[in-house]
Parts: C-alpha cells; structure tokens; sequence
C-alpha cells in the first residue's frame, strides 16, 4: 500500500509539471508561475492527505463512511465543501456576469431546498441507513428491484455533476496552462481517478473541509474588495453594472423567459438537493442523528453566505473585466461582436481574482478553484462507485454475502469506469455553463431519487412496485426530456429544433414520478405490499427516535 501511495504522489507531481511545461499555442498567453505552484503545493497537501487516510481506512465502513466518527461542525463544513462545487463558485459567477440579475435564481435556487434536508430528510436518513440512501428506501420494501432503481437514479446524478465538475477543470488548466482542452480534461480526470481510488471518505471529508475553508476566505476577500472600490455601497456597484452592460441585466428574463422554465428550475434545485447521492452519504459519516441535524445547520449558514458572495463576485466581473480590455477574448468579440471572457464566461470569477489581487491572488484563487473540483469530484465517485459496488454488486448480485475488501476492490474498479466516463461527457459538454449542467443533475434527483426516498420514510401506502415503476418513470422522463430538450438535441447533436421545448424538465418529470408511485401503490393487493405496510410503524418509530440505530440496515 505504502509503495502504492507513493507511487501516487510521483504520478500527479509528473501531471503536473509536464502541465505546467507545455505551453499552448492555440492560447497564447503566459503561464502563471504562481498559480502552478500553488496548484503543486495543493496536490501535494492532498497526496499526504490522501496517504494518512489509506493508512486508518480498513473496512468498507471506514471506506465509504470514515467510520462513522466525523462530528457535527466537521461534516457541516464537509458538506458545504461538496455542495460548493466548480458549478456554484465558477458557473453561476459567470451566469451572474452573463446575465446579472437572473444568475441570483441559480444562487438563492441552490440553498433553498436545505431546510427540506433539515426537518424532514436528515434524521430519518441517519436513523434508518448505513451507506447509501438506497439502504433508507429498501428498509421494507424488497431490495433488489429498489436498490437497481436507487442506483441507477445515483449513477445518473452523478455522471451529470462530473460533466459540470470535468468543464470547469478542464478550463481552468486550459488557462492556466496552456493546454487544449481535450488534454486538461483528460490529466484531471486521471489525477481524479488516483485520487479517489486510494482516499476514501476519510480523505475525501478533510480535503473538503480544507477546501470549504479557502474558498470561503478567497471568495470573501474578492467580495470585500470589489465592494472596497464602491465604498460598500451596492447601488453604486450596480448603477456601474448598467453603465457597462446596460440597464436589463438588473431585469429578470435574460436567463429564464417563460413561466414554465422559471418554475421546473425551481423544483428541480428546491427537491434537488435532498436526492443528491453524494450529499445523502454524508450523513452516514456522523455518529447519530443529533450530529446529522448539526451537519445540516453549519451547512447551511456557510453555503448562504457563500451564495450571497457569488452575486457579488459575478457583478463585480461586470465592472472589473469590461475596465480591462485585457481579459476579454479580442479574436471572438471581432467575430460575434459581443463580450465573450478569454476562457469562456465559467472564468469570469479567475479573471476577478488576477484583477483585484494580481498574479499571486490568480494562483490561490485557481488552487482553490481545482481544490473545489477534486473534493467535489471525490464526493461524487465515492457515492457513485458505492451505488455500483454496496448497492449492485454486494446487495443485488451476491446477496449480501461478500466481504468488505472485495466490494472495496468492486468501488475502486467502479471509480475507473466513471473517471473515464468523466473524461468523454466532459469534452462532449465544453460550451455548456456548467451550472446549468448541475441543473440538469438536480432534475434528475429530484425526479429519480427524492420521491422514493421521501415517500418511503413518511407514506405508509408505498409498495415496492409502486416504487420501482414511480421512481423508474421519473428517471425516464427526466432523461429523455434532458436528450429530447434545446440543450442535447440542439447544441449537442446539432438538430435545428428541440422535441421537447423547455431547458428544465423537472417539473413534468416530477408529477410523473408521485402521481405513478401513487397509482401502482394504492392498487397493488398483493401479500407482500401488506407486510410492507405493516412494517411501516417499526420503521417510522425507528426513523424518528433512532431506537435500533446503532448497526442499521443489519436486519
């Protein structure tokens, strides 16, 4: 294992300084000397980081839970480490700069599905499951048809944020280095992949923390000092905004123009949240309930007042970049005559940082922003290789009988396959903001996941084929509306309309997924839907008192 890690530790230093030594023609710009080495210095802390938990990570517990031994405050910033992903600090920064007001949708939209987690997901969640939430829905419902439905709706969300994740990377080197796009993605989705199959959720939850904390501090010093040059006062922030760009970025409809999509949005980032596979495991990772509501509490005030600091981040590129002819892409504005960032609008906050802090605050800000994508990339495959190895492989195809090295040698397999997926999904979405792709990974948890979850902890009436067909048919939807949508059938596969006219299928997906549970539910008469109601009081007593707790899901 030791010459494993080391071995590790050569490879992403390689990556790195080939990266750092390859200068790219197609970008013509210099190489910021600084920012690689922070971005050497980072992977270097996380390699250690990595090394120690290797050593302390001996069960599967310990592996996709950290052993359960993680407290309240530790998680809450764990959790807002992993929720703070490339699509929250680059994406919606950039929504901000491209269309101001409406880039606060994505803003407040990401928080306000948090209480949803606090009062009524959380507890139950940590009371009733062990590793993954698909331990939670198939508590008394049959588990193997569930834990293949659950799975696959984790499996689906999770390739969907990894493309968001592998975009914002990928452009980040791009700038920094000079690479083509194509081989960014590519060495990130390596060093991703070394990454993860050696850390663990121990690792992956201290690199998360580490991150939280300098993004926070990086994100709140940009703030303070785009609202230093307007003496705080934000009306003169925004009446310069206008100035440049003109008056209806401070109206809504730049981004979202109809009823319909204003409102899908918001049940898909509302309902969202709570079927994110790779925020659900984090409550596996405290002791008991108590800590998973402190984790939910400390969550949510950081991510807040995180949201709060992207608005001003995103106006703050507005009146920087457009004072620094510099930083906008002069060959493509000559062409389509509008103001494209050199990097493309996901850069918006890296350009800021060089503005308000120079070279040295650009390489702290771009570590920072590649500390926020492998934490978030760790958290992501942990929950999709568990959904592969705990919930397919050890549950569904042995049985149950299997020990842990081997499902740990099925997760570690399972990460490999979803690196490369990574890989291609990523050049595939290069112009995409990738916000919006996490958009789009929220609709399917909220359409795919949460339902299930939800209806399982709290109706009585759910039964397995009610289940498995409601939550089946809302992942379906979803899918084939996103594939059918203007954003894969137009800009991806180049057709000239969309089947499905709405960006945000969230909306109609999810009425698909409850009135089917719903339906196949009440109308099932079979025995085993009656053992399953009958089970329900256990269960719910157990969910909201945590009696039994200790050892769950070992019935």
């Amino acid at each position: 294992m030791i010459s494993r890690i080391f071995l590790l530790l050569i490879l992403g230093a390689v990556s790195l300084l080939a990266a750092a030594a390859i200068e790219g023609e197609a970008m013509q710009r210099e190489l910021n000397l600084s920012a690689i080495v922070m971005f050497v210095i980072f992977v270097g802390a996380t390699l250690v980081i990595t090394y120690w938990a290797a050593k302390r990570t001996k069960s599967a517990k310990d592996f996709y839970t950290a052993g359960g031994g993680i407290t309240g405050f530790q998680n809450g910033m764990a959790i807002a480490g992993d929720y703070m992903s490339a699509a929250s600090f680059l994406g919606i920064s950039g929504l901000v700069y491209l269309n101001g007001y409406d880039g606060l949708i994505y803003s407040i939209g990401f928080l306000v599905g948090w209480p949803i987690i606090l009062f009524m997901i959380a507890e139950p969640l940590r009371n009733l499951g062990k590793y993954t939430f698909a331990d939670v829905a198939s508590y008394r419902l049959r588990q193997t048809p569930i834990r293949i439905l659950a799975a696959s709706g984790s499996i689906a969300t999770v390739v969907l944020y990894l493309i968001a994740q592998m975009v914002g990377s990928g452009k980040l080197i791009q700038l920094l280095f000079g690479l083509e796009y194509e081989v960014a993605v590519i060495i990130v989705g390596i060093l991703m992949m070394l990454y993860v199959t050696f850390g663990g959720m121990l690792a992956t939850t201290w690199v998360q923390i580490i991150k939280a904390f300098l993004l926070l501090s990086g994100a709140t010093f940009m703030a303070v000092a785009v609202m230093a040059h307007y003496s705080f006062d934000f009306g003169q922030l925004f009446a310069h905004a206008t100035e440049l760009k003109g008056v209806e970025i401070m109206s809504p409809g730049g981004l979202i123009s109809d009823p319909v999509s204003a409102i899908s949005l918001a049940v898909a980032l509302i309902f969202g949240v709570a079927g994110l596979p790779h925020i659900l495991m984090r409550f596996f990772t405290v002791s008991d309930a108590k800590e998973a509501r402190k984790s939910v509490f400390y969550a949510t005030g950081f991510i807040g007042y995180f949201y709060i600091l992207t608005f001003i981040i995103g106006f703050g590129a507005i009146v920087m970049i457009f004072k620094n002819p510099e930083y906008l892409d002069v060959a493509k504005q000559a062409i389509d005559g509008g103001y494209p960032i050199f990097g493309g609008n996901n850069m918006a906050a890296i350009h800021l940082s060089h503005a308000v802090g120079g070279d040295f605050f650009l390489g702290f800000i771009s570590a920072v922003a590649f500390a926020t994508i492998l934490a978030v990339v760790s958290g992501l495959t942990l929950a999709g290789a568990s959904a592969i190895s705990h919930d397919l492989y050890a549950s569904v195809i042995k049985k149950g009988k299997v020990d842990s090295i081997t499902e740990m040698k099925v997760s570690k397999a399972a990460t490999v396959v979803l690196g490369v997926v990574a890989i291609i999904m990523g050049i595939l979405f290069e112009q995409q903001n990738i916000a919006f792709v996490v958009g789009l990974a929220f609709a399917i948890a909220a359409s795919a996941n949460f339902p299930i979850l939800f209806l399982s902890m709290y109706w009585r009436g759910l039964t397995t084929r009610g289940a498995v067909i409601g939550g089946g048919l809302g992942l379906a939807t979803a899918v084939i509306l996103v594939i059918l949508g203007p954003i894969v059938w137009v800009d991806i596969l180049e057709n000239e309309t969309a089947i499905f006219p709405y960006k945000y299928p969230a909306l109609f997906s999810i009425i698909v997924a409850f009135i089917a549970t719903y339906i196949f539910s009440v109308t099932d008469n079979s025995e085993g839907a009656k053992d399953e109601a009958e089970a329900f009081e256990a269960q719910y007593i157990r969910a909201q008192t945590g009696i039994g707790a200790e050892g769950a899901t070992e019935h």
